[in-house]
């Protein structure tokens, strides 16, 4: 199974992040990655193999980021390697993603893209997501509606965090047959694909349905339906330990 972490705050996130995907480990996975934003400025990195791999190779990152995303990849379309590693990105790197669940008419996305100019560089299903917001993007639609339009015409299931330079006040995550979750912090809030990968930090979790889109800053979210009504969550608190959960798994 993938799993999905991703911060949105003030500190640095890079610690936050690893160690959020060092305890998603036990879903099994092949490779990792992160994508990071600070300042309008963007950076991925992304390796074959485990955490401890992408670790090692930290002393690469150059920005300070406030905002990011992080992933762990067990590969159902393409084959395990860096480039097929989350997160996948639009052309000029603004914009990553990262996805939990398949894409059933990602081939049909693809042709429709490429007919229109979009160079592809991974075999996954998953690349055709920002690729897809990022075409909306160029027509003038702010993130959050770029992500519903894109949504819109996705057939499959889905579990997605999206951030972009251009945008780095939010973090953008839906769902759609995928568990997702929001950690709600003390101005810094979260987004999990399981709760044992922000508990550590927070507590305080609001469970996303199927077809709901949050955005989330760093003292607040908002959550939507994809036909974009506004939706009231109730915040839930965890009363599981972390041994707990590390002992019998929690996810919702």
């Amino acid at each position: 199974m993938c799993g999905i972490v991703g911060y949105i705050g003030t500190k640095d996130c890079v610690p936050l992040l690893m160690n959020g995907l060092k305890r998603l480990e036990y879903r099994g996975y092949d490779s990792a990655g992160l994508g990071l934003i600070s300042n309008g400025e963007s950076q991925v990195i992304k390796r074959k193999g485990k955490v401890s791999v992408l670790e090692k190779d930290l002393y690469q990152i150059t920005v300070k980021p406030n905002l990011g995303i992080a992933h762990t990849r067990w590969a159902t379309h393409g084959v395990p390697n860096e480039v097929n590693a989350h997160p996948h990105f639009n052309t000029d790197k603004t914009l990553f993603v990262i996805h939990n669940g398949i894409i059933e008419n990602y081939l049909t996305i693809r042709k429709g893209l490429q007919s229109l100019g979009y160079d592809f560089i991974t075999d996954t299903d998953s690349e055709v997501i920002p690729q897809l917001i990022d075409s909306f993007l160029k027509k003038g639609y702010p993130l959050v509606k770029a992500v519903h339009a894109a949504l819109s015409k996705i057939e499959g299931t889905y579990g997605i965090a999206v951030v972009y330079s251009k945008e780095p006040d939010k973090l953008i995550a839906a769902r759609k047959g995928s568990p997702l979750l929001i950690g709600v912090g003390n101005n810094e809030n979260f987004v999990a694909s399981d709760a044992s990968a922000i508990i550590a930090h927070t507590k305080h979790v609001v469970y996303l349905e199927d077809g709901e889109i949050a955005e989330i800053y760093p003292d607040k979210f908002l959550t939507r339906t994809l036909d974009e009504e506004i939706i009231d969550k109730e915040v839930h608190k965890i009363t599981m330990t972390l041994d707990e959960i590390d002992k019998g798994g929690y996810d919702h």
